[in-house]
Protein backbone atom coordinates (compact mmCIF):
# COMPACT_ATOMS: atom_id res chain seq x y z
CA UNK A 1 0.00 0.00 0.00
CA UNK A 2 2.81 2.21 0.85
CA UNK A 3 4.65 1.81 -2.05
CA UNK A 4 1.29 2.14 -4.31
CA UNK A 5 0.77 5.83 -2.28
CA UNK A 6 4.26 6.95 -3.10
CA UNK A 7 3.33 5.86 -6.84
CA UNK A 8 0.53 7.61 -7.23
CA UNK A 9 1.96 10.52 -5.74
CA UNK A 10 5.08 10.55 -8.11
CA UNK A 11 2.57 10.24 -11.13
CA UNK A 12 0.15 12.97 -10.10
CA UNK A 13 3.34 14.91 -9.92
CA UNK A 14 4.43 14.28 -13.37
CA UNK A 15 0.73 15.48 -14.45
CA UNK A 16 0.41 18.42 -12.88
CA UNK A 17 3.82 19.80 -14.17
CA UNK A 18 6.15 17.15 -15.85
CA UNK A 19 8.40 19.50 -17.84
CA UNK A 20 9.74 20.59 -14.75
CA UNK A 21 9.81 17.37 -12.61
CA UNK A 22 11.68 15.67 -15.42
CA UNK A 23 14.56 17.96 -15.90
CA UNK A 24 14.82 18.73 -11.98
CA UNK A 25 15.64 15.33 -10.44
CA UNK A 26 16.50 11.57 -11.28
CA UNK A 27 14.12 8.91 -12.58
CA UNK A 28 13.83 6.97 -8.90
CA UNK A 29 15.15 3.87 -8.77
CA UNK A 30 14.54 2.68 -5.17
CA UNK A 31 12.76 -0.52 -6.24
CA UNK A 32 15.54 -1.27 -8.76
CA UNK A 33 17.32 -3.63 -6.14
CA UNK A 34 13.52 -4.90 -4.69
CA UNK A 35 15.37 -8.48 -3.75
CA UNK A 36 17.55 -6.84 -0.90
CA UNK A 37 15.17 -4.02 -0.32
CA UNK A 38 12.17 -6.46 0.24
CA UNK A 39 14.58 -9.24 2.53
CA UNK A 40 15.89 -6.00 4.83
CA UNK A 41 12.43 -4.55 4.98
CA UNK A 42 11.67 -8.59 6.72
CA UNK A 43 14.71 -8.27 8.81
CA UNK A 44 14.32 -4.79 9.82
CA UNK A 45 10.54 -5.43 11.23
CA UNK A 46 11.42 -8.00 13.67
CA UNK A 47 12.60 -5.40 15.95
CA UNK A 48 11.55 -1.85 14.48
CA UNK A 49 12.04 0.55 17.75
CA UNK A 50 12.47 3.40 15.64
CA UNK A 51 8.92 2.82 13.78
CA UNK A 52 10.94 3.18 10.07
CA UNK A 53 8.17 2.63 8.10
CA UNK A 54 9.42 0.64 5.57
CA UNK A 55 13.35 0.03 4.59
CA UNK A 56 12.50 1.18 0.68
CA UNK A 57 12.17 5.06 2.37
CA UNK A 58 16.24 4.65 3.17
CA UNK A 59 16.50 4.67 -0.80
CA UNK A 60 14.70 8.17 -1.48
CA UNK A 61 15.96 11.52 -1.32
CA UNK A 62 15.56 13.46 1.93
CA UNK A 63 12.29 14.71 1.29
CA UNK A 64 10.60 11.52 0.47
CA UNK A 65 12.23 9.93 2.85
CA UNK A 66 11.92 11.58 5.93
CA UNK A 67 7.86 10.78 5.52
CA UNK A 68 8.70 7.41 6.54
CA UNK A 69 11.87 7.82 8.50
CA UNK A 70 10.19 7.14 12.27
CA UNK A 71 12.46 8.57 14.92
CA UNK A 72 14.97 8.79 12.54
CA UNK A 73 15.21 12.94 12.37
CA UNK A 74 18.05 12.95 9.93
CA UNK A 75 16.84 11.49 6.53
CA UNK A 76 19.87 11.13 5.16
CA UNK A 77 20.45 8.82 7.69
CA UNK A 78 17.69 6.75 7.52
CA UNK A 79 19.35 4.45 5.06
CA UNK A 80 22.46 3.49 7.81
CA UNK A 81 20.01 3.31 10.40
CA UNK A 82 17.62 0.87 8.20
CA UNK A 83 20.91 -1.48 7.32
CA UNK A 84 22.27 -0.86 10.71
CA UNK A 85 18.57 -2.33 12.92
CA UNK A 86 18.32 -5.17 10.22
CA UNK A 87 21.65 -6.20 10.71
CA UNK A 88 21.45 -5.91 14.56
CA UNK A 89 17.91 -8.11 14.47
CA UNK A 90 19.96 -10.70 12.01
CA UNK A 91 23.30 -11.01 13.92
CA UNK A 92 20.94 -11.71 17.01
CA UNK A 93 19.38 -14.35 15.40
CA UNK A 94 22.84 -15.97 14.04
CA UNK A 95 21.55 -15.11 10.50
CA UNK A 96 24.32 -14.26 8.22
CA UNK A 97 22.27 -14.15 4.98
CA UNK A 98 20.12 -11.61 6.88
CA UNK A 99 23.62 -9.48 7.92
CA UNK A 100 25.06 -9.94 4.27
CA UNK A 101 21.78 -8.30 2.60
CA UNK A 102 21.31 -5.65 5.34
CA UNK A 103 25.46 -5.11 4.33
CA UNK A 104 24.36 -4.77 0.60
CA UNK A 105 21.58 -2.52 1.67
CA UNK A 106 23.70 -0.06 2.93
CA UNK A 107 25.87 0.03 0.37
CA UNK A 108 22.89 0.50 -2.41
CA UNK A 109 22.97 4.34 -3.92
CA UNK A 110 20.37 6.57 -3.16
CA UNK A 111 18.36 8.53 -5.59
CA UNK A 112 19.24 12.18 -6.23
CA UNK A 113 18.18 15.04 -7.88
CA UNK A 114 19.81 14.55 -10.71
CA UNK A 115 21.68 12.32 -13.36
CA UNK A 116 25.50 12.40 -11.93
CA UNK A 117 24.71 14.16 -8.55
CA UNK A 118 25.86 12.46 -5.15
CA UNK A 119 23.67 11.91 -2.31
CA UNK A 120 24.70 13.42 0.96
CA UNK A 121 26.69 11.22 3.22
CA UNK A 122 25.09 10.20 7.12
CA UNK A 123 27.10 12.62 9.46
CA UNK A 124 24.79 12.93 12.48
CA UNK A 125 24.42 8.84 13.47
CA UNK A 126 27.20 6.48 14.27
CA UNK A 127 26.20 3.04 13.55
CA UNK A 128 26.02 0.89 16.16
CA UNK A 129 27.21 -2.01 14.31
CA UNK A 130 31.12 -1.68 12.85
CA UNK A 131 30.44 -3.56 9.80
CA UNK A 132 27.39 -1.29 8.99
CA UNK A 133 30.17 2.00 9.98
CA UNK A 134 32.63 0.92 7.85
CA UNK A 135 29.84 1.49 4.67
CA UNK A 136 28.52 4.30 2.50
CA UNK A 137 26.33 4.40 -0.08
CA UNK A 138 26.95 3.94 -3.88
CA UNK A 139 27.22 7.37 -6.09
CA UNK A 140 25.81 7.86 -9.37
CA UNK A 141 28.11 6.63 -11.80
CA UNK A 142 27.77 9.62 -14.14
CA UNK A 143 29.06 11.65 -11.36
CA UNK A 144 33.04 12.67 -11.18
CA UNK A 145 34.64 9.89 -10.09
CA UNK A 146 31.94 8.24 -9.01
CA UNK A 147 32.81 5.01 -10.55
CA UNK A 148 36.45 5.08 -8.67
CA UNK A 149 34.59 5.47 -5.36
CA UNK A 150 31.72 2.48 -6.22
CA UNK A 151 35.18 0.24 -6.60
CA UNK A 152 36.39 1.13 -3.20
CA UNK A 153 32.93 1.07 -1.22
CA UNK A 154 32.08 -2.55 -3.07
CA UNK A 155 35.59 -3.81 -2.31
CA UNK A 156 35.06 -2.75 1.40
CA UNK A 157 31.56 -4.54 1.23
CA UNK A 158 33.46 -7.46 0.35
CA UNK A 159 35.41 -7.74 3.40
CA UNK A 160 32.62 -6.47 5.53
CA UNK A 161 30.89 -9.55 4.19
CA UNK A 162 33.99 -11.58 4.28
CA UNK A 163 34.65 -11.05 7.63
CA UNK A 164 30.68 -11.87 9.29
CA UNK A 165 31.01 -15.32 6.88
CA UNK A 166 28.68 -14.40 3.80
CA UNK A 167 30.04 -14.91 0.30
CA UNK A 168 31.88 -12.01 -0.45
CA UNK A 169 31.41 -12.17 -4.39
CA UNK A 170 27.87 -10.86 -3.53
CA UNK A 171 29.31 -7.56 -2.68
CA UNK A 172 28.58 -6.84 -6.63
CA UNK A 173 24.60 -6.97 -5.75
CA UNK A 174 24.79 -3.68 -4.25
CA UNK A 175 26.43 -2.90 -7.77
CA UNK A 176 24.22 0.13 -10.20
CA UNK A 177 23.77 1.25 -13.48
CA UNK A 178 25.64 2.04 -16.17
CA UNK A 179 26.43 6.13 -15.74
CA UNK A 180 24.05 8.28 -17.87
CA UNK A 181 23.93 11.40 -19.49
CA UNK A 182 24.85 14.04 -17.32
CA UNK A 183 22.83 17.01 -19.85
CA UNK A 184 20.18 14.49 -20.19
CA UNK A 185 16.83 16.55 -19.61
CA UNK A 186 14.81 13.50 -19.06
CA UNK A 187 16.72 12.62 -15.87
CA UNK A 188 16.00 8.84 -17.21
CA UNK A 189 19.91 7.58 -16.98
CA UNK A 190 19.87 3.86 -17.45
CA UNK A 191 17.79 3.06 -14.02
CA UNK A 192 14.79 0.65 -14.23
CA UNK A 193 12.33 0.68 -10.74
CA UNK A 194 9.85 -2.00 -10.35
CA UNK A 195 8.53 -2.83 -6.71
CA UNK A 196 6.77 -5.97 -8.16
CA UNK A 197 9.81 -7.63 -9.67
CA UNK A 198 11.25 -9.97 -6.83
CA UNK A 199 14.61 -10.26 -8.43
CA UNK A 200 14.81 -6.82 -8.89
CA UNK A 201 14.53 -5.18 -12.05
CA UNK A 202 18.65 -4.37 -12.30
CA UNK A 203 19.22 -7.64 -12.29
CA UNK A 204 16.29 -8.72 -14.59
CA UNK A 205 16.35 -6.37 -17.21
CA UNK A 206 20.42 -6.92 -17.31
CA UNK A 207 21.27 -3.78 -16.18
CA UNK A 208 23.22 -4.07 -13.04
CA UNK A 209 27.26 -3.24 -13.71
CA UNK A 210 29.08 -4.86 -11.83
CA UNK A 211 32.02 -3.14 -9.82
CA UNK A 212 34.46 -6.04 -9.40
CA UNK A 213 35.81 -9.00 -11.25
CA UNK A 214 36.28 -12.14 -8.94
CA UNK A 215 39.77 -11.37 -8.86
CA UNK A 216 39.43 -8.27 -7.38
CA UNK A 217 36.59 -9.74 -4.63
CA UNK A 218 39.81 -12.32 -4.03
CA UNK A 219 42.31 -10.01 -3.55
CA UNK A 220 39.78 -7.45 -1.43
CA UNK A 221 39.10 -10.25 1.30
CA UNK A 222 42.78 -12.03 0.89
CA UNK A 223 43.00 -10.83 5.16
CA UNK A 224 39.75 -12.00 6.10
CA UNK A 225 39.08 -14.72 3.35
CA UNK A 226 40.57 -17.46 5.02
CA UNK A 227 38.63 -17.59 8.31
CA UNK A 228 35.11 -16.68 6.42
CA UNK A 229 34.69 -20.15 4.69
CA UNK A 230 35.69 -21.58 8.21
CA UNK A 231 33.26 -19.57 10.35
CA UNK A 232 30.79 -20.06 7.73
CA UNK A 233 30.27 -23.47 8.27
CA UNK A 234 30.79 -23.11 11.77
CA UNK A 235 27.57 -21.01 11.33
CA UNK A 236 25.73 -24.06 9.62
CA UNK A 237 26.88 -26.45 12.53
CA UNK A 238 25.68 -23.94 15.27
CA UNK A 239 22.31 -23.97 13.45
CA UNK A 240 22.29 -27.92 13.81
CA UNK A 241 20.14 -28.10 17.60
CA UNK A 242 21.84 -31.38 17.94
CA UNK A 243 23.05 -32.90 21.78
CA UNK A 244 26.52 -32.90 20.55
CA UNK A 245 26.39 -29.33 19.41
CA UNK A 246 25.35 -28.79 22.82
CA UNK A 247 28.50 -30.71 24.36
CA UNK A 248 30.85 -28.64 21.59
CA UNK A 249 29.17 -25.42 22.77
CA UNK A 250 30.24 -26.47 26.32
CA UNK A 251 33.79 -27.11 25.80
CA UNK A 252 33.72 -24.14 23.56
CA UNK A 253 32.53 -22.02 26.75
CA UNK A 254 35.37 -23.52 28.88
CA UNK A 255 37.81 -22.75 26.17
CA UNK A 256 37.30 -18.90 26.49
CA UNK A 257 36.72 -19.10 30.36
CA UNK A 258 40.48 -20.49 30.37
CA UNK A 259 41.32 -17.47 27.84
CA UNK A 260 39.58 -14.93 29.76
CA UNK A 261 41.86 -16.37 32.69
CA UNK A 262 44.81 -16.05 31.22
CA UNK A 263 44.01 -12.47 29.45
CA UNK A 264 44.27 -11.58 33.47
CA UNK A 265 47.87 -11.63 33.56
CA UNK A 266 48.51 -9.65 30.85
CA UNK A 267 51.99 -8.34 29.96
CA UNK A 268 53.02 -5.38 31.53
CA UNK A 269 53.37 -3.92 28.46
CA UNK A 270 49.95 -2.93 28.25
CA UNK A 271 49.41 -1.68 31.67
CA UNK A 272 46.04 -2.22 32.69
CA UNK A 273 45.03 -3.04 29.63
CA UNK A 274 43.55 -6.30 28.20
CA UNK A 275 43.92 -7.19 24.62
CA UNK A 276 43.11 -10.64 24.76
CA UNK A 277 40.45 -11.96 22.37
CA UNK A 278 38.03 -15.04 23.55
CA UNK A 279 36.27 -17.29 21.58
CA UNK A 280 32.86 -18.71 22.10
CA UNK A 281 29.31 -17.50 22.35
CA UNK A 282 29.99 -14.11 23.00
CA UNK A 283 28.14 -11.38 25.22
CA UNK A 284 26.50 -9.42 23.00
CA UNK A 285 23.09 -12.05 22.15
CA UNK A 286 25.02 -13.99 18.65
CA UNK A 287 23.80 -17.71 19.59
CA UNK A 288 27.02 -19.09 17.87
CA UNK A 289 30.84 -19.48 18.41
CA UNK A 290 32.43 -16.42 17.67
CA UNK A 291 35.58 -13.59 18.53
CA UNK A 292 35.21 -10.31 21.13
CA UNK A 293 37.41 -8.93 23.00
CA UNK A 294 38.15 -10.23 26.78
CA UNK A 295 37.94 -6.57 27.97
CA UNK A 296 34.82 -5.14 26.96
CA UNK A 297 34.70 -2.19 28.93
CA UNK A 298 37.83 -0.56 27.04
CA UNK A 299 37.60 -2.22 23.46
CA UNK A 300 34.26 -1.76 22.87
CA UNK A 301 33.03 -3.46 19.85
CA UNK A 302 30.32 -6.67 18.93
CA UNK A 303 31.40 -9.85 18.75
CA UNK A 304 32.43 -10.84 15.15
CA UNK A 305 33.22 -14.77 13.02
CA UNK A 306 36.77 -13.81 11.82
CA UNK A 307 39.50 -13.25 14.12
CA UNK A 308 40.73 -10.01 11.90
CA UNK A 309 37.88 -7.74 12.83
CA UNK A 310 38.50 -8.03 16.38
CA UNK A 311 42.60 -7.98 16.07
CA UNK A 312 42.08 -5.17 14.15
CA UNK A 313 39.84 -3.31 16.17
CA UNK A 314 42.10 -3.69 19.30
CA UNK A 315 45.62 -3.23 17.49
CA UNK A 316 43.90 0.36 16.51
CA UNK A 317 42.69 1.09 19.84
CA UNK A 318 45.90 0.20 21.79
CA UNK A 319 47.90 3.82 21.53
CA UNK A 320 44.88 5.33 22.49
CA UNK A 321 43.40 3.79 25.29
CA UNK A 322 46.58 2.03 26.75
CA UNK A 323 49.25 4.74 26.54
CA UNK A 324 51.31 1.66 25.64
CA UNK A 325 54.96 1.88 23.60
CA UNK A 326 55.48 1.85 19.75
CA UNK A 327 56.83 -1.63 20.60
CA UNK A 328 54.07 -3.23 22.04
CA UNK A 329 51.99 -1.70 19.00
CA UNK A 330 53.80 -3.46 17.00
CA UNK A 331 53.79 -6.66 18.91
CA UNK A 332 49.74 -6.16 18.45
CA UNK A 333 50.36 -6.34 14.86
CA UNK A 334 52.22 -9.31 14.97
CA UNK A 335 49.72 -10.93 17.06
CA UNK A 336 47.31 -10.46 14.44
CA UNK A 337 49.27 -11.65 11.76
CA UNK A 338 50.17 -15.05 13.64
CA UNK A 339 46.33 -15.23 14.08
CA UNK A 340 45.92 -15.14 10.03
CA UNK A 341 44.70 -17.74 8.12
CA UNK A 342 43.54 -20.05 11.74
CA UNK A 343 39.92 -19.99 12.86
CA UNK A 344 38.37 -20.95 16.14
CA UNK A 345 39.84 -21.12 19.14
CA UNK A 346 43.19 -21.91 17.63
CA UNK A 347 42.93 -18.37 15.92
CA UNK A 348 42.42 -16.88 19.64
CA UNK A 349 45.07 -18.88 20.94
CA UNK A 350 47.48 -17.76 18.48
CA UNK A 351 46.73 -14.17 19.01
CA UNK A 352 47.10 -14.37 22.89
CA UNK A 353 50.10 -16.37 22.95
CA UNK A 354 51.81 -13.94 20.56
CA UNK A 355 50.65 -11.32 23.07
CA UNK A 356 52.41 -13.53 25.85
CA UNK A 357 48.74 -13.86 27.38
Amino acid sequence: MKHSIIALAFIGAVAARPTALLTKREVPQEHSHENIVAAVNTALQLNNPDNIQDAVFGLLGAAAAIKGAGNIADADCLQQATADQAFTNAKAAGDITGMTNALIFRALERNTGTVGLASVPCQSITAVNPEIAALQQHQDPAGTGAQDLNKQIAAELARQIAAVGGDPTLANEASTFAPGQVDDPTGAGNSCDDADDAAGCINSQKLRVDDLSNDEITAAVADVQAGASANATQAAAAANQTAAADCEGAADGEAAAGNAEAAGNAQSAFGACNPAINFGIPSDGRQQDAFEPADLATFNHGSALNIAVISNFICSQLSSKCSISADAANLCDTAAAAATGLSGQQAADAFNSALGL
